[in-house]
């Protein structure tokens, strides 16, 4: 008896009451507290809405509502008379419907997964903790009372009656510790084995997440793509919409115009007041002139009173219009076909070249072309008076009518592809009613006066006598887009003072065109 007591001493000292497995499950108790708190605290974080209040407050907290409300707000302000009134509301109504999906997202992701973080960490692994300290204090006390009982047989003699001696009293309170240790274990074995068994269910909170997470995009994503329709049709039912820049066809069908509206607009204005002005075209007009009439322009605006004094800066907005064109008047496409009719020496056949890709130019740009054509042959029916000839027109505003997409240097842009473009430009003015025959009405819309353009040689039928000679073409060379306003003027200074020998070159090959060079006077 005594050698077993003192046996049981020596285990007494420390007693282990949990399996090696669950001393596992301890240490893995505190790392998913960790992870469950701190995932806990940044989805709070990632909320918007203020949690614990009702849910129309939260409602009035999210940013987007907040958002939603400027916008309408800003709507009411510009009224639906504006495009952009129109999209303020339009934006402010999607806005808040965002905004109720979120609140929606936020809702379902507190109840389905920060609240069961929260548990989690909280609640129930600091219960199982909680209980493993108890476990820990019932098992010291189990020890002490053993230690007690053991320490107590040893001091009774053995031939004693330790029936109501002080050695059954520890006895029996050392199993009454042992008892209460043992039921505690239990359960705390029992909680710690369901910890372990519903990982599954925890892991789950995250999936949960993730699912959320893409019904709410799937939703954000749908109500975008329905509404996006109703916004680009607002934007293309907008009639005010910017036309420098932009391609003809484009321009033509978003305002319902047959005549592009910088081009009727100019050509009108200078009919009616700077027709005579001399150096129309070549002159450039006040930079800070040209850059208010085009804004005015791009939104379909022009005050004929202000800009009617100032022709030049009317002329250089329609070499704007042109020259900003994506696609040259005389397109891309038919570039080689231009070229090659101006390098052709016999010239019957030249005109009925040109008369040929005419005809291949789209709708549109025939149209445009047409117009501007008619135009331009009635400024040089004034051309004493305001110096601008057929072949003088052809230097200043042939390079925004055609170019080529490849770019070469500036001289090659002011020589041999330059003259090419002259030679294609100057006779299609001379003989306009031969190219397009009829007479034309310039004041398509009636809003600038009704100047027509008559058709002297309106039953004239037969290819045009033209008075040029033949001349040398050199082969054909790539131009350039023209660079500014200013690059007109270098093309004439060019021919003025790079040397006689140019000058005469020039003269000589062009004098069939009745190609006046009104700076040689100068």
């Amino acid at each position: 008896m005594r050698q077993l007591a003192n046996q049981t001493v020596g285990r007494a000292e420390k007693t282990e009451v949990l399996s090696d497995d669950l001393l596992q499950v301890e240490k893995r108790l505190e790392l998913v507290k960790q992870v469950s708190h701190s995932t806990h605290k940044k989805l709070i974080a990632c909320l918007q809405s203020q949690q614990n209040v009702e849910v129309d407050r939260k409602s009035k907290k999210l940013p987007l509502a907040s958002l939603a409300q400027c916008l309408v707000e800003g709507s009411v302000v510009l009224g639906d008379e504006s495009l952009l009134g129109k999209m303020l509301k339009l934006s402010g109504e999607t806005q808040e419907k965002l905004a109720q999906e979120l609140l929606l997202l936020e809702l379902s992701m507190e109840r389905d997964v920060i609240e069961p973080l929260y548990e989690l960490s909280e609640v129930e692994i600091p219960n199982i903790q909680k209980q493993r300290k108890h476990l820990a204090k019932l098992v010291l006390d189990m020890d002490s009372a053993r230690t007690r009982y053991y320490t107590s047989t040893k001091s009774s003699p053995l031939s004693s009656n330790p029936s109501g001696t002080k050695v059954d009293h520890h006895r029996e309170e050392m199993e009454e510790a042992a008892n209460r240790m043992e039921i505690c274990r239990d359960q705390l074995s029992a909680d710690m084995y369901s910890f372990m068994a519903k990982e599954i269910e925890y892991a789950s909170y995250f999936q949960t997440m993730i699912e959320e997470q893409a019904e709410y995009h799937r939703k954000c994503l749908e109500l975008l793509q329905n509404v996006l329709p109703h916004v680009k049709a607002h934007q293309e039912s907008w009639v005010e919409k910017p036309c420098y820049g932009k391609p003809l066809e484009e321009h033509l069908s978003l305002s319902g115009r047959e005549i592009a509206f910088p081009i009727e607009a100019c050509v009108t204005v200078l009919l009616e007041c700077g027709i005579k002005e001399e150096g129309l075209f070549r002159i450039a007009p006040s930079a800070s002139k040209l850059k208010k009439l085009k804004a005015s322009l791009d939104c379909g605006v022009l005050d004929v009173q202000e800009f009617s004094v100032d022709p030049h800066a009317i002329a250089g907005a329609l070499k704007s219009y042109l020259r900003e064109l994506p696609e040259p008047l005389m397109t891309f496409e038919l570039y080689a076909d231009w070229i090659q009719a101006s390098n052709i020496q016999d010239q019957e056949k030249k005109l009925q070249a040109l008369l040929d890709a005419c005809h291949k130019l789209p709708s549109a740009n025939n149209t445009n072309f047409r117009y501007l054509i008619k135009f331009l042959s009635k400024l040089t029916e004034h051309q004493d008076v305001n110096k601008m000839t057929p072949g003088n027109i052809a230097i200043v505003l042939g390079p925004n009518l055609l170019w080529s997409h490849s770019e070469g240097n500036i001289t090659e842009m002011m020589t041999t592809v330059s003259l090419q473009i002259v030679g294609i430009i100057e006779p299609i003015i001379q003989h306009a009613d031969w190219f397009f025959p009829g007479d034309i009405e310039f004041n398509v819309t009636g809003n600038y006066g009704s100047p027509v353009h008559s058709n002297h040689n309106a039953n004239f039928s037969s290819m045009p006598s033209p008075d040029m000679d033949q001349m040398e073409r050199k082969p054909n060379d790539q131009s350039r887009r023209p660079l500014s306003v200013a690059t007109d003027n270098m093309m004439l200074e060019f021919y003025k003072k790079d040397g006689w020998v140019h000058l005469k070159v020039l003269a000589s090959s062009l004098s069939s065109f009745s190609f006046p060079f009104p700076f040689l006077d100068q």
